[in-house]
């Protein structure tokens, strides 16, 4: 069942790169796994999946430590909206988080990734695509200068312990994605102009996938299609 799953998702990565003109090994899959068990994890990697997103600390600190100790070696991404004081517990597992919105929170990550890692911490920029400030992300000239997208990319990028890899972002609910994506590439085209390093797109759900490929996603966060329905309660 999750094979053929896993088989689908692939598959559909591919028709959205060949209908793009791009090279399916172009974009990679983010396998969202929030909610379910280390055991799934495990046998995502098993099928060949390396990186692997969960949105709240608290279960993914707890959940990368058993797929630790059972051997298996994944890339973590943090794709949460992160509280500033969480910092110290998710630099000590995830090898990306995806979710910087803030100059604020760039800073809290600093201070941690310097003393507690070995390594920098990649970092994307998580980008409001509507410039709602009452949602997550950072916002193209925004009024207040701690979301200012371009502020906290530079932010990130000067930051001690983190590397500034790209960006991220959700389509808004009440927007067509195949919209919210070319407006996505357009603003990630101004960044990349800036910080040449800043190659990374992650973009597109189950739902959106093809269309966050055709606007040059790199990465795409699946979890349904590869899951199922979540259980809310758990």
């Amino acid at each position: 069942m999750l094979a053929a799953s896993l088989d689908e998702v692939h598959q559909r990565i591919g028709r959205a790169c060949a209908a793009a003109g791009r090279d399916p090994g172009s974009v990679s899959l983010v396998a969202v796994t929030k909610t379910y068990p280390a055991s799934d994890v495990v046998l995502l990697a098993g099928l060949g999946v390396t990186d692997v997103g969960e949105n709240k600390d608290q279960e993914a600190a707890a959940k990368s430590a058993a797929v630790r100790e059972q051997g298996v070696a994944v890339r973590w991404h943090f794709v949460g909206q992160l509280q500033r004081n969480k910092s110290k517990s998710v630099v000590t597992y995830a090898d990306v988080v995806e979710s910087v919105d803030s100059m604020r929170l760039a800073g809290a990550l600093s201070t941690a990734a310097a003393r507690l890692r070995e390594r920098p911490l990649d970092v994307l920029v998580q980008v409001s695509i509507d410039g709602d400030p009452s949602r997550g992300g950072a916002i193209a000239g925004a009024a207040e200068a701690d979301r200012d997208l371009w502020r906290v990319a530079a932010a990130v990028n000067d930051a001690e312990g983190l590397r500034l890899g790209g960006v991220m972002a959700v389509a808004p609910l009440d927007w067509e994605p195949e919209r919210a994506f070319a407006e996505l590439a357009a603003l990630t085209a101004r960044l990349r102009a800036e910080h040449p390093g800043a190659t990374a797109v992650s973009a597109g759900m189950s739902g959106d996938l093809e269309q966050a490929v055709r606007h040059g996603a790199t990465h795409v966060r699946i979890g349904t299609s590869l899951l199922g329905m979540r259980n809310t309660l758990r």
